[in-house]
């Protein structure tokens, strides 16, 4: 296990107590109310609790402690905010991708729709994020935190929230039609982009960092965001269901247009793209031969390197500018995996 991954187990950790404590009083808060809204909330909780890396929240920590050099119960209630928030976004994708599982087990809507009907399972999984938005903003309400520094990050996460639901409008109608680059990235920019962003300048304006500071790790945010958004729409495409977690592909069953399918309709035989749509290991073909696949890999590379510029430039502590480069670096070299 690399020193990045050890960090973020080691900070998981702490926020995961805190946020376990956090959805517990109100899990009994909601049984005391009605027994089925306690079990939604156990549900909510479960759906939280899958595997992952708590790579948004400990963004968070880290830029906290890398500008004042502590971890306090405060930034931890504010971290158990930020993984609802995250959750929020995540359940709601479920709903609108239609999928039916997320880290091995059903995504919400999938599971109350068995329960009794599509109409049921989709109407509660809107409401469902919107609970979890909602308890995001409470613990950043609640973290203790003086009331300006409070308004001013929750303006953050309510900017970042708008800005991710913008994307997501662009991102379903690019089901319908073929952006071009630079539509792309108008859209790419409100999507990984916003969450980072948002992480990030928290964790910072909670520790009081200097105006220089929060400009240059905005831009780094961008583009991790941009280099994530690229990397991950790869590994949908590239990646086998062993090393995915689930089948790959789903993107491009529901037609979305990441950047790489972008590129090959400007770069490939457009008969020969046509036919090998349907078919996942005819377009893997199709984008690797006509160098759709590497110029993706390309912009990617080119926002990790300028991420870890911007981060060097900060003032931020060795531990945290260490985390952030190695992880960026991370995902820079696992593009060469898929080919």
């Amino acid at each position: 296990m690399s020193d990045w991954e050890k960090t973020l187990d080691n900070y998981s950790l702490m926020i995961e107590e805190k946020l376990s404590s956090l959805l517990e009083k109100e899990t009994e808060n909601a049984i005391n109310y009605h027994d089925f809204i306690g079990r939604l909330y156990r549900d909510l909780r479960e759906y939280t609790f899958r595997r992952g890396k708590r790579l948004a929240s400990c963004s968070t920590l880290l830029a906290y402690k890398g500008f004042n050099g502590e971890v306090d119960d405060r930034i931890l209630d504010v971290c158990a905010g930020i993984e609802l928030y995250r959750h929020s976004i995540l359940l709601h994708d479920d709903l609108v991708d239609n999928d039916e599982t997320r880290r091995g087990g059903s995504t919400i809507h999938n599971r109350y729709s068995h329960e009794h009907d599509i109409r049921f399972g989709d109407g509660l999984a809107v409401f469902a994020g919107n609970i979890l938005y909602t308890l995001a903003v409470k613990a950043f309400s609640s973290s203790g935190f003086e009331s300006g520094k409070i308004v001013e990050v929750l303006n953050l996460l309510n900017d970042a929230f708008q800005a991710v639901n913008e994307s997501q409008v662009l991102d379903l109608l690019f089901e319908y039609k073929t952006p071009d680059v630079n539509e792309w990235y108008v859209m790419a920019s409100k999507r990984a982009a916003s969450l980072f962003k948002a992480s990030l300048l928290v964790g910072a304006v909670l520790a009081d960092a200097s105006e220089k500071d929060l400009r240059l790790l905005g831009e780094a945010a961008e583009h991790i965001g941009y280099c994530f958004d690229i990397q991950d729409d790869i590994i949908d495409t590239f990646a086998s269901e062993e090393q995915y977690g689930r089948r790959p592909g789903g993107d491009l069953s529901k037609h979305k247009k990441p950047l790489h399918i972008v590129y090959a309709y400007m770069m490939a035989d457009q008969s020969r793209l046509e036919n090998a749509l349907e078919d996942l290991n005819k377009i893997r073909k199709v984008l690797s031969d006509c160098g759709a696949l590497e110029e993706a890999k390309n912009r990617s590379r080119k926002h990790a390197d300028s991420a870890k510029k911007l981060i060097s430039e900060t003032t931020m502590s060795r531990e945290a500018k260490d985390f952030y480069i190695s992880f960026i670096d991370y995902v820079k070299e696992s593009l060469n995996w898929y080919k």
